[in-house]
């Protein structure tokens, strides 16, 4: 069979993270067979699943944080006392490094220097230039940097999630199915940022509520997020309460609507998709009472999904036109299964899938084939995924898409060779790219267009970051050997010629990282 290099480059950066370097041969595998490189791994459903030593179930993790908590309360306490007592008080601990509160997107130069600095695995030598910023002569030595914080048992555990998608995504063959993952996951996304659970939940949540169902059933995936406790604590499930319910009358509270809202808006019916605010309350009326078990276990295992029946909006609910029976933790299962079978759950769904792995604006053929499979199916993802890679249309476009700051440093590892060991140098490039992992600025996750990334400030951090792997990997790597790898003849002409004529290997490395070849899918 003759093999198409072309085809192969599509195969592996349009639907994978790219080729991988050193003895893995993977251009030269899809080359043969490009559509059935890609399909091999949706025959694979356990390949989907993370199991890594040391990840925790939620419940778990759950009163991992709450033992926490209760820790550094004695601990404050215990310090106010001693500061009444006229002792010295404890110096407050620092914010681990991997806390993003927002998107840094105006670091100086300097600050990006330092950052990227750390994505390069590779130990500088002891006889590594300093900056150019420090005068020769100075007298006065720097002050010592103090010592870094030791990590919390929060933090620990999302650097050992992080590390455990990493290092997937970096081993795997094409890694289709991680990019299904990473797709599913910022649809139905949540924010590390919104507390200490949702961080120590992030992984957890993906691992539970998506990579089970990424090639099953949409219905089933919908009903998993939703009823994770870490969606119900980023959209304050846990707050809202039926009006009429026991607790709601008792608390003189009411309603939260973040969860309805965002259930209807951005995880299935899509804006425009046929509802209407009453239609957002009532779905907000009919998902009173899920909840998740607090410290206390009251109504379950700490950190568990729990229905409160005492919080539920008692009798019938009316949405989209259908009136849901009162029965509990059923109406809300119920409201879930018919929003997943909605047809602009289905337009919505293709028309995003196909706007991700194909083209900011997707040819209507492929959305319309896409929405009949989901409909068809029943919301069969799998079936998705296969047409999709079935469809000529997806081999047809050009590679224009510009990946995203994960692609792109999971790619660039991928065809350096280097297996993840440290997450840190991971996170802090995504925190510099304004990607922060599992924390994007609001509900609807982050960007899916080239025109977000592709920014010219983006674009030159970017750089900075190719330069500086270069700097450290280069003299030990030929960036042309590594262009048969992510390439071979399916690299254009003034990608080669740009390579060949750079100063040095380093600067070739950086140029190849820049290149089209590795920046485009």
């Amino acid at each position: 069979m003759a093999r198409d290099s072309q085809a192969a480059l599509i195969a592996l950066n349009r639907f994978g993270f790219g080729a991988r370097g050193g003895a893995s041969g993977d251009l030269i595998n899809a080359a043969s067979d490009p559509r059935g490189f890609v399909k091999a791994e949706l025959a694979r459903p356990n390949g989907v699943l993370l199991e890594a030593p040391g990840l925790q179930s939620t419940p778990q993790l759950g009163q991992a944080v709450f033992a926490y908590q209760d820790q550094v309360k004695q601990a404050r306490e215990a310090a106010k006392e001693t500061a009444k007592a006229g002792g010295p008080a404890e110096t407050p601990a620092q914010a681990p490094a991997d806390q993003t509160p927002g998107l840094r997107r105006n670091l100086s130069l300097n600050a990006a220097a330092e950052i990227t600095g750390q994505m390069a695995e590779a130990k500088p030598t002891e006889n590594t230039a300093k900056s150019g910023t420090m005068q020769p002569n100075a007298a006065t030595p720097p002050a010592a940097k103090p010592a870094p914080q030791p990590l919390n048992v929060i933090q620990k555990i999302f650097r050992a999630e992080a590390l455990a998608r990493l290092q997937r995504a970096t081993l795997v063959d094409c890694g289709f199915t991680e990019r299904l993952v990473v797709f599913w996951s910022n649809h139905f996304c949540i924010s590390a940022g919104k507390g200490e659970l949702a961080r120590i939940w992030a992984g957890s949540f993906e691992r539970e509520a998506i990579r089970p169902h990424v090639l099953g059933r949409f219905a089933d995936m919908l009903r998993a997020v939703e009823q994770h406790p870490a969606m119900l604590f980023f959209l304050d499930n846990q707050q809202s309460l039926g009006p009429d319910s026991r607790a709601g009358q008792n608390r003189k509270r009411g309603l939260n609507e973040n969860l309805a809202r965002e259930i209807m808006e951005l995880h299935t019916l899509g804006v425009g998709g046929g509802y209407t605010q009453g239609d957002v309350t009532s779905l907000a009326r009919i998902i009173t009472g899920w909840t998740f078990a607090g410290r206390q276990g009251q109504l379950g295992a700490p950190g568990s999904f729990v229905f409160n029946v005492n919080a539920h909006q008692p009798g019938p609910q009316v949405l989209l036109g259908k009136t849901y029976d009162a029965a509990g933790l059923a109406q809300g299962e119920a409201a879930l299964a018919d929003l997943a079978r909605h047809p602009s759950t289905a337009n919505f769904i293709a028309t995003k899938f196909a706007r991700h792995f194909v083209a900011d604006d997707p040819p209507p053929v492929l959305v319309a084939r896409l929405r009949d499979v989901f409909v068809k199916t029943d919301g069969d993802l799998k079936a998705l995924a296969t047409a999709l890679v079935d469809s000529d249309e997806a081999w047809k476009a050009p590679l224009t898409k510009m990946r995203s700051p994960y692609d792109f440093l999971v790619a660039s590892g991928r065809l350096l060779a280097r297996v993840p060991e440290d997450p840190g140098v991971y996170l802090n490039g995504l925190n510099l790219l304004g990607q922060p992992l599992w924390s994007p600025a609001g509900p609807n996750g982050f960007p899916d267009t080239s025109a977000a990334w592709a920014a010219p400030e983006g674009m030159k951090l970017r750089l900075d970051i190719a330069a500086r792997i270069g700097a450290r990997l280069g003299n030990n790597i030929d960036p042309l050997d590594l262009l048969e790898f992510a390439a071979a003849d399916a690299a254009s002409t003034e990608t080669r010629r740009t390579i060949e004529r750079a100063e040095s290997r380093q600067q070739a490395l950086a140029l190849l990282l820049m290149s089209p070849e590795m920046q485009r899918r």
